[in-house]
């Protein structure tokens, strides 16, 4: 477990360099690997961790993809609209 904590924050640090759909998949890996091994079992954290990240890192890639660059904004009057990101 506390390999993980210090692997989550050097991950989160190789995420502001990459694309939008690799940092989604490198994120989603990540949460999904800490979040496996935390709901697995003391005899297989490892399977759990496996099998979370890579889960995550196919929700996180299909998240990033779907972005394509673009934000959403809100105006005054609480519209919603998406625009490109500055």
């Amino acid at each position: 477990m506390k390999k993980i904590l210090v692997a989550l924050p050097i991950v989160a640090l190789m995420a502001g360099c990459q694309t939008t759909n690799n940092q989604g998949a490198l994120t989603g890996a990540a949460l999904g690997a800490a979040t496996g091994a935390a709901v697995s079992g003391d005899d297989d954290r490892v399977a759990g961790a496996l099998i979370g990240g890579a889960v995550g890192a196919a929700a996180g890639n299909y998240v990033g993809r779907n972005n394509n660059g673009n934000c959403v904004y809100e105006n005054s009057a609480g519209q919603r609209y998406t625009a490109a990101c500055p």
